[in-house]
């Protein structure tokens, strides 16, 4: 069973839904663990071709022999259609909202994260937790190349009853007014993470 992609990521304005004469994949749904080698994951490839938006290249890695037919859809009323989902906000959630404005707002902002050395790997938002956001970083920047040690960084920031855009903004002047590393926790890293300083957290006695 394949679950969909958010539509905070398929609809955004600058979204991969758009189609140009030059084709680009979009990854549509993904399945079981979210691992694709192992259970699979949506993918086609989108283009313009003179009045058509076409669908093609359907794959999916953990099923070698997925194929779906071609879909072509005529291109004015494909991208109205696209356009017109992108501006309907009916289905995100207030904490969706602030992550989704404070991860364009930091994205905005890499020269902050260039001094700490780290990149933002996103901020999350989930229905089942209304009340709160977590924006996650990678230390040191591009730390996930080669064989030298990298940590994920974490925080969980409470959601309140203001507008999104009032909270988001306050909180992307919160994070970038010093080092987030000071007050972020370490949520994951590779194996000789340590040698960076930072100790892993403790433990939970019921995970031993």
């Amino acid at each position: 069973m394949y679950r969909g992609v958010s539509p905070r990521y398929l609809l955004s304005q600058d979204g991969p839904l758009h189609a140009t004469a030059t084709p680009h994949e979009v990854r549509l749904a993904w399945s079981g663990c979210g691992v694709e080698e192992c259970c699979g994951a949506l993918y086609m490839t989108v283009t313009r071709d003179g009045e058509h938006v076409v669908w093609a290249g359907w794959r999916d890695l953990a099923h070698q022999d997925f194929d779906l037919p071609e879909l072509r859809f005529t291109a004015g009323r494909y991208e109205a259609e696209v356009l017109r989902a992108v501006e309907d906000r009916g289905w995100e959630w207030p904490a969706g909202a602030v992550a989704r404005l404070l991860e364009a707002g930091l994205r905005g902002r890499e020269d902050w994260l260039v001094g700490w050395d780290c990149e933002l790997e996103g901020v999350w938002a989930s229905r089942k937790e209304p009340d709160r956001i977590h924006v996650v970083l990678r230390h040191p920047r591009n730390g996930t190349d080669g064989d030298l040690p990298w940590l994920q960084f974490g925080m969980t920031l409470p959601i309140l009853a203001d507008p999104p855009s009032d909270q988001a903004e306050r909180l992307e002047q919160r994070l970038t007014a010093g080092d987030p590393r000071a007050t972020a926790e370490v949520w994951g890293g590779s194996h000789d993470a340590e040698q960076l300083g930072y100790p892993w957290p403790p433990v939970d006695p019921q995970f031993l």
